[in-house]
Protein backbone atom coordinates (compact mmCIF):
# COMPACT_ATOMS: atom_id res chain seq x y z
CA UNK A 1 0.00 0.00 0.00
CA UNK A 2 1.49 3.39 -1.09
CA UNK A 3 2.67 4.85 2.31
CA UNK A 4 1.30 8.53 1.44
CA UNK A 5 -1.72 7.58 -0.59
CA UNK A 6 -3.17 5.34 2.18
CA UNK A 7 -3.26 8.11 4.95
CA UNK A 8 -4.62 11.24 4.83
CA UNK A 9 -2.90 13.38 7.22
CA UNK A 10 0.30 12.23 4.95
CA UNK A 11 -1.06 12.89 1.89
CA UNK A 12 -2.45 16.26 2.75
CA UNK A 13 1.23 17.29 4.22
CA UNK A 14 2.25 16.25 1.29
CA UNK A 15 0.20 18.38 -0.96
CA UNK A 16 0.46 21.35 1.32
CA UNK A 17 4.45 20.73 0.45
CA UNK A 18 3.90 20.93 -3.59
CA UNK A 19 1.56 24.41 -2.96
CA UNK A 20 3.99 26.05 -0.92
CA UNK A 21 6.84 25.44 -3.73
CA UNK A 22 4.20 26.90 -6.25
CA UNK A 23 4.00 29.98 -4.32
CA UNK A 24 8.25 30.12 -4.03
CA UNK A 25 7.98 29.79 -7.67
CA UNK A 26 5.11 31.81 -8.50
CA UNK A 27 7.83 34.82 -6.49
CA UNK A 28 10.24 34.05 -8.26
CA UNK A 29 8.76 34.83 -11.89
CA UNK A 30 6.88 37.59 -10.27
CA UNK A 31 10.45 39.05 -9.51
CA UNK A 32 11.50 38.84 -12.74
CA UNK A 33 8.38 41.24 -13.80
CA UNK A 34 7.47 39.82 -16.55
CA UNK A 35 4.38 38.25 -14.92
CA UNK A 36 2.06 39.45 -12.25
CA UNK A 37 1.38 37.52 -9.26
CA UNK A 38 -2.13 36.22 -10.52
CA UNK A 39 -0.68 35.18 -13.82
CA UNK A 40 2.60 33.46 -12.13
CA UNK A 41 0.10 31.35 -9.34
CA UNK A 42 -1.88 30.23 -12.73
CA UNK A 43 1.12 29.09 -14.19
CA UNK A 44 2.85 27.19 -10.78
CA UNK A 45 0.51 25.60 -9.08
CA UNK A 46 -1.43 23.47 -11.70
CA UNK A 47 2.24 22.47 -12.93
CA UNK A 48 3.36 21.77 -9.25
CA UNK A 49 0.42 19.87 -7.95
CA UNK A 50 0.43 17.74 -11.22
CA UNK A 51 4.01 16.51 -10.96
CA UNK A 52 4.05 16.56 -7.18
CA UNK A 53 1.05 13.80 -7.92
CA UNK A 54 3.22 12.23 -11.04
CA UNK A 55 6.48 11.91 -8.82
CA UNK A 56 4.20 9.35 -6.25
CA UNK A 57 5.42 7.09 -8.72
CA UNK A 58 8.91 6.91 -7.28
CA UNK A 59 7.36 4.57 -4.91
CA UNK A 60 7.00 1.66 -7.29
CA UNK A 61 10.65 2.43 -8.46
CA UNK A 62 12.00 2.57 -5.14
CA UNK A 63 10.19 -0.79 -4.08
CA UNK A 64 11.70 -2.28 -7.43
CA UNK A 65 15.27 -0.80 -6.08
CA UNK A 66 15.09 -1.16 -2.54
CA UNK A 67 18.46 0.32 -0.51
CA UNK A 68 18.93 -3.21 1.94
CA UNK A 69 18.88 -5.09 -1.13
CA UNK A 70 20.00 -3.34 -4.62
CA UNK A 71 23.49 -2.55 -5.39
CA UNK A 72 24.31 1.13 -4.72
CA UNK A 73 25.14 1.96 -8.54
CA UNK A 74 21.88 -0.23 -9.66
CA UNK A 75 19.58 2.36 -7.14
CA UNK A 76 21.57 5.16 -8.84
CA UNK A 77 21.24 4.58 -11.74
CA UNK A 78 17.34 3.12 -11.67
CA UNK A 79 16.45 6.60 -9.64
CA UNK A 80 18.66 8.99 -12.24
CA UNK A 81 16.38 7.21 -15.32
CA UNK A 82 13.05 7.37 -13.46
CA UNK A 83 14.20 11.09 -12.33
CA UNK A 84 15.05 12.24 -16.32
CA UNK A 85 11.39 10.74 -17.72
CA UNK A 86 9.63 12.65 -14.79
CA UNK A 87 11.43 15.83 -15.64
CA UNK A 88 10.62 15.18 -18.86
CA UNK A 89 7.45 14.67 -17.76
CA UNK A 90 7.14 17.99 -16.13
CA UNK A 91 8.98 20.17 -19.19
CA UNK A 92 6.36 17.99 -21.59
CA UNK A 93 3.25 19.34 -19.44
CA UNK A 94 5.09 22.77 -18.45
CA UNK A 95 4.89 23.35 -22.86
CA UNK A 96 1.65 22.04 -22.78
CA UNK A 97 0.01 24.56 -20.13
CA UNK A 98 1.83 27.44 -21.59
CA UNK A 99 0.93 26.58 -24.73
CA UNK A 100 -2.89 26.69 -23.95
CA UNK A 101 -2.59 29.50 -22.06
CA UNK A 102 -0.53 31.82 -24.63
CA UNK A 103 -3.83 31.37 -26.72
CA UNK A 104 -6.30 32.96 -24.05
CA UNK A 105 -4.41 35.95 -24.26
CA UNK A 106 -4.78 35.61 -19.92
CA UNK A 107 -0.86 35.83 -20.54
CA UNK A 108 2.13 37.28 -22.07
CA UNK A 109 2.58 36.76 -26.41
CA UNK A 110 5.96 35.27 -25.43
CA UNK A 111 5.05 32.79 -22.44
CA UNK A 112 6.06 30.03 -24.92
CA UNK A 113 8.86 31.51 -25.47
CA UNK A 114 10.00 31.88 -22.03
CA UNK A 115 8.91 28.38 -21.21
CA UNK A 116 11.21 27.26 -24.05
CA UNK A 117 13.76 29.15 -23.25
CA UNK A 118 13.67 27.94 -19.14
CA UNK A 119 13.76 24.28 -20.43
CA UNK A 120 17.04 23.15 -19.35
CA UNK A 121 15.99 24.99 -15.47
CA UNK A 122 12.85 23.21 -15.63
CA UNK A 123 14.51 19.77 -16.48
CA UNK A 124 16.96 20.30 -13.82
CA UNK A 125 14.14 21.09 -11.63
CA UNK A 126 12.28 18.43 -12.11
CA UNK A 127 15.02 15.53 -11.58
CA UNK A 128 15.97 17.34 -8.25
CA UNK A 129 12.40 17.43 -7.27
CA UNK A 130 12.17 13.43 -8.20
CA UNK A 131 14.67 12.93 -6.28
CA UNK A 132 13.77 14.47 -3.02
CA UNK A 133 10.53 12.65 -3.43
CA UNK A 134 12.95 9.16 -4.13
CA UNK A 135 14.13 10.18 -0.80
CA UNK A 136 11.45 10.39 1.01
CA UNK A 137 9.47 6.99 -0.26
CA UNK A 138 13.15 5.84 1.26
CA UNK A 139 12.76 7.37 4.28
CA UNK A 140 8.70 6.03 4.64
CA UNK A 141 10.06 2.63 3.86
CA UNK A 142 12.27 2.30 6.31
CA UNK A 143 9.85 3.81 8.81
CA UNK A 144 7.29 1.49 8.09
CA UNK A 145 10.08 -1.16 8.52
CA UNK A 146 10.85 -0.03 11.67
CA UNK A 147 7.32 -0.11 13.03
CA UNK A 148 6.69 -3.29 11.90
CA UNK A 149 9.71 -4.66 13.48
CA UNK A 150 8.46 -2.99 17.02
CA UNK A 151 5.30 -4.32 16.28
CA UNK A 152 6.27 -8.08 15.83
CA UNK A 153 8.97 -7.60 18.54
CA UNK A 154 5.92 -6.63 20.84
CA UNK A 155 3.58 -9.48 19.58
CA UNK A 156 6.79 -11.98 20.05
CA UNK A 157 7.27 -10.50 23.75
CA UNK A 158 3.39 -11.11 24.67
CA UNK A 159 3.33 -14.36 23.59
CA UNK A 160 6.69 -15.52 25.71
CA UNK A 161 5.14 -13.50 28.32
CA UNK A 162 1.69 -15.75 27.40
CA UNK A 163 3.98 -18.95 28.14
CA UNK A 164 5.76 -18.02 30.80
CA UNK A 165 2.05 -17.21 32.89
CA UNK A 166 1.08 -20.49 31.33
CA UNK A 167 4.00 -22.47 32.56
CA UNK A 168 4.11 -21.15 35.72
CA UNK A 169 0.20 -21.63 36.27
CA UNK A 170 1.05 -25.39 35.44
CA UNK A 171 3.70 -25.56 38.52
CA UNK A 172 1.17 -24.79 40.90
CA UNK A 173 -1.35 -27.52 40.82
CA UNK A 174 0.62 -30.50 40.73
CA UNK A 175 2.89 -29.09 44.22
CA UNK A 176 -0.73 -28.24 45.25
CA UNK A 177 -2.31 -31.94 44.58
CA UNK A 178 0.94 -33.81 45.53
CA UNK A 179 0.75 -32.43 49.62
CA UNK A 180 -3.04 -33.06 49.78
CA UNK A 181 -2.88 -37.04 47.96
CA UNK A 182 -0.66 -37.39 50.42
CA UNK A 183 -2.83 -36.27 53.41
CA UNK A 184 -5.48 -38.54 51.48
CA UNK A 185 -3.55 -41.53 51.61
CA UNK A 186 -2.16 -41.22 55.23
CA UNK A 187 -6.08 -40.86 56.14
CA UNK A 188 -7.61 -43.56 54.29
CA UNK A 189 -7.07 -46.53 56.63
CA UNK A 190 -7.12 -44.27 60.49
CA UNK A 191 -10.00 -42.11 59.06
CA UNK A 192 -11.70 -43.24 56.18
CA UNK A 193 -14.76 -40.58 56.66
CA UNK A 194 -11.58 -38.20 56.95
CA UNK A 195 -10.28 -39.03 53.90
CA UNK A 196 -13.54 -38.88 51.95
CA UNK A 197 -14.38 -35.10 53.04
CA UNK A 198 -10.66 -34.46 51.88
CA UNK A 199 -11.70 -35.77 48.39
CA UNK A 200 -15.04 -33.68 48.35
CA UNK A 201 -13.11 -30.66 49.21
CA UNK A 202 -9.98 -31.57 46.72
CA UNK A 203 -12.80 -32.24 44.54
CA UNK A 204 -14.73 -28.58 44.94
CA UNK A 205 -11.16 -26.79 45.05
CA UNK A 206 -9.92 -28.14 41.88
CA UNK A 207 -13.13 -27.52 39.92
CA UNK A 208 -13.39 -23.62 41.14
CA UNK A 209 -9.77 -23.16 40.46
CA UNK A 210 -9.45 -24.91 37.02
CA UNK A 211 -12.25 -22.32 35.91
CA UNK A 212 -10.50 -19.56 37.63
CA UNK A 213 -7.28 -20.42 36.26
CA UNK A 214 -8.07 -20.07 32.38
CA UNK A 215 -9.44 -16.37 32.70
CA UNK A 216 -6.48 -13.50 32.74
CA UNK A 217 -7.80 -11.98 35.85
CA UNK A 218 -10.17 -12.74 38.61
CA UNK A 219 -12.15 -11.20 41.41
CA UNK A 220 -9.76 -11.10 45.10
CA UNK A 221 -12.92 -12.10 46.35
CA UNK A 222 -12.40 -15.23 44.62
CA UNK A 223 -8.92 -15.87 45.01
CA UNK A 224 -9.66 -15.24 49.02
CA UNK A 225 -12.14 -17.95 49.20
CA UNK A 226 -10.07 -20.29 46.92
CA UNK A 227 -7.60 -20.04 49.37
CA UNK A 228 -9.87 -20.76 52.41
CA UNK A 229 -10.35 -24.01 50.59
CA UNK A 230 -7.11 -24.79 50.76
CA UNK A 231 -6.62 -23.88 54.42
CA UNK A 232 -9.78 -26.35 55.27
CA UNK A 233 -8.37 -29.02 53.29
CA UNK A 234 -4.60 -28.69 54.73
CA UNK A 235 -6.59 -28.21 58.54
CA UNK A 236 -7.76 -32.19 57.99
CA UNK A 237 -3.68 -33.24 58.07
CA UNK A 238 -2.58 -30.47 60.30
CA UNK A 239 -5.40 -30.72 62.83
CA UNK A 240 -5.31 -28.28 65.65
CA UNK A 241 -1.94 -27.20 64.88
CA UNK A 242 -3.26 -24.64 62.07
CA UNK A 243 -5.38 -21.85 62.73
CA UNK A 244 -5.94 -18.99 60.47
CA UNK A 245 -7.45 -15.48 60.31
CA UNK A 246 -8.97 -12.87 57.76
CA UNK A 247 -8.98 -9.39 57.85
CA UNK A 248 -9.73 -8.47 54.54
CA UNK A 249 -11.45 -4.72 53.32
CA UNK A 250 -14.38 -5.76 50.88
CA UNK A 251 -13.58 -2.68 48.82
CA UNK A 252 -10.70 -5.61 48.23
CA UNK A 253 -12.57 -8.13 46.97
CA UNK A 254 -13.95 -6.56 43.51
CA UNK A 255 -9.98 -6.16 42.80
CA UNK A 256 -9.06 -7.69 39.41
CA UNK A 257 -5.75 -9.80 40.01
CA UNK A 258 -4.00 -12.88 37.99
CA UNK A 259 -5.72 -16.25 39.03
CA UNK A 260 -3.96 -18.61 41.36
CA UNK A 261 -2.10 -15.67 43.04
CA UNK A 262 -2.72 -16.60 47.05
CA UNK A 263 -2.58 -20.39 46.54
CA UNK A 264 1.44 -20.20 46.65
CA UNK A 265 1.64 -18.09 49.06
CA UNK A 266 -0.39 -19.98 51.67
CA UNK A 267 0.92 -22.71 50.59
CA UNK A 268 4.30 -21.53 51.72
CA UNK A 269 3.11 -20.73 55.07
CA UNK A 270 1.78 -24.23 55.76
CA UNK A 271 4.39 -26.46 54.47
CA UNK A 272 7.48 -23.89 55.58
CA UNK A 273 5.89 -22.45 58.24
CA UNK A 274 3.45 -24.57 60.11
CA UNK A 275 4.73 -27.77 59.25
CA UNK A 276 7.90 -26.39 60.78
CA UNK A 277 6.61 -25.49 64.45
CA UNK A 278 5.74 -28.31 66.64
CA UNK A 279 3.26 -26.40 68.02
CA UNK A 280 1.50 -24.83 64.96
CA UNK A 281 0.46 -21.49 64.31
CA UNK A 282 -1.61 -18.75 62.54
CA UNK A 283 -1.79 -18.30 59.22
CA UNK A 284 -2.51 -14.67 58.46
CA UNK A 285 -4.45 -13.13 55.98
CA UNK A 286 -4.91 -8.86 55.73
CA UNK A 287 -5.89 -7.17 52.53
CA UNK A 288 -6.09 -3.48 52.24
CA UNK A 289 -7.50 -0.93 49.32
CA UNK A 290 -5.16 2.17 49.76
CA UNK A 291 -3.83 5.17 47.00
CA UNK A 292 -5.70 2.68 44.56
CA UNK A 293 -3.41 0.16 45.12
CA UNK A 294 -4.01 -3.16 46.76
CA UNK A 295 -2.06 -4.61 49.78
CA UNK A 296 -1.95 -7.83 50.93
CA UNK A 297 0.07 -9.21 53.58
CA UNK A 298 0.24 -13.12 54.71
CA UNK A 299 2.15 -13.88 57.98
CA UNK A 300 3.09 -17.08 59.36
CA UNK A 301 5.05 -18.33 62.35
CA UNK A 302 8.44 -20.09 61.08
CA UNK A 303 11.03 -21.96 63.09
CA UNK A 304 14.10 -20.00 62.75
CA UNK A 305 16.23 -23.03 63.35
CA UNK A 306 15.02 -25.31 61.85
CA UNK A 307 17.08 -26.41 58.66
CA UNK A 308 16.18 -24.81 55.07
CA UNK A 309 13.76 -27.60 53.44
CA UNK A 310 14.49 -28.40 49.49
CA UNK A 311 12.50 -26.50 47.58
CA UNK A 312 11.49 -23.39 49.73
CA UNK A 313 10.98 -20.49 47.62
CA UNK A 314 9.74 -22.09 44.52
CA UNK A 315 6.20 -20.98 45.04
CA UNK A 316 7.26 -16.98 46.03
CA UNK A 317 9.52 -17.16 43.11
CA UNK A 318 6.27 -18.35 41.02
CA UNK A 319 4.31 -15.51 42.25
CA UNK A 320 7.64 -12.93 41.88
CA UNK A 321 7.85 -13.75 38.01
CA UNK A 322 4.20 -14.05 37.22
CA UNK A 323 3.58 -10.64 38.66
CA UNK A 324 6.70 -9.43 36.83
CA UNK A 325 4.90 -10.83 33.61
CA UNK A 326 1.41 -9.26 34.27
CA UNK A 327 2.48 -5.78 35.91
CA UNK A 328 6.07 -5.16 35.19
CA UNK A 329 7.29 -2.72 37.98
CA UNK A 330 4.27 -1.76 38.31
CA UNK A 331 3.71 -4.54 41.30
CA UNK A 332 5.65 -5.17 44.53
CA UNK A 333 6.60 -8.12 46.54
CA UNK A 334 8.43 -8.07 49.85
CA UNK A 335 9.60 -11.08 52.08
CA UNK A 336 10.50 -10.38 55.25
CA UNK A 337 11.77 -13.09 58.02
CA UNK A 338 12.16 -11.96 61.87
CA UNK A 339 12.27 -13.86 64.44
CA UNK A 340 9.40 -16.30 64.65
CA UNK A 341 7.03 -14.55 61.97
CA UNK A 342 7.52 -15.03 58.03
CA UNK A 343 5.69 -12.15 55.89
CA UNK A 344 5.18 -12.03 52.22
CA UNK A 345 3.48 -8.27 51.42
CA UNK A 346 2.11 -7.90 48.20
CA UNK A 347 1.84 -4.49 46.54
CA UNK A 348 -1.16 -4.44 42.96
CA UNK A 349 -2.55 -1.52 41.17
CA UNK A 350 -6.09 -2.15 41.71
CA UNK A 351 -6.82 -1.19 37.79
CA UNK A 352 -7.20 -4.04 35.39
CA UNK A 353 -4.69 -2.34 33.43
CA UNK A 354 -1.48 -3.64 33.53
CA UNK A 355 2.10 -1.99 32.08
CA UNK A 356 4.81 -5.16 31.64
CA UNK A 357 8.51 -4.57 32.07
CA UNK A 358 10.32 -4.27 28.86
Amino acid sequence: MHPILAERQRLLAYATAWELLAVLLAALLVATGTFSWMQALALTLPLCLFYGFACLAAFWVCQSAPLDQTLLARVAGTQAAAGAISASVLLLAAQAWAGFHGRTGFFPETLIQYVATAAPLVLGLGFVLYLLVAALHYLLAAFEESRQAEAQALQFQILSRDAELRALRAQIHPHFLFNALNSISALVTSRPEEARRVCILLADYLRRSLTLGTRDRVAFGDEIALAEDLLAIEKVRFGGRLRHESQVDEATRACPVPPLLLQPLVENAITHGIAQCLDGGVVRLLAECRDERLRVVIENPRDPDAPRRKGTGIGLENVRRRLDAVYGREADLRVKAEGSIFRVELSLPTSAQSTPAP
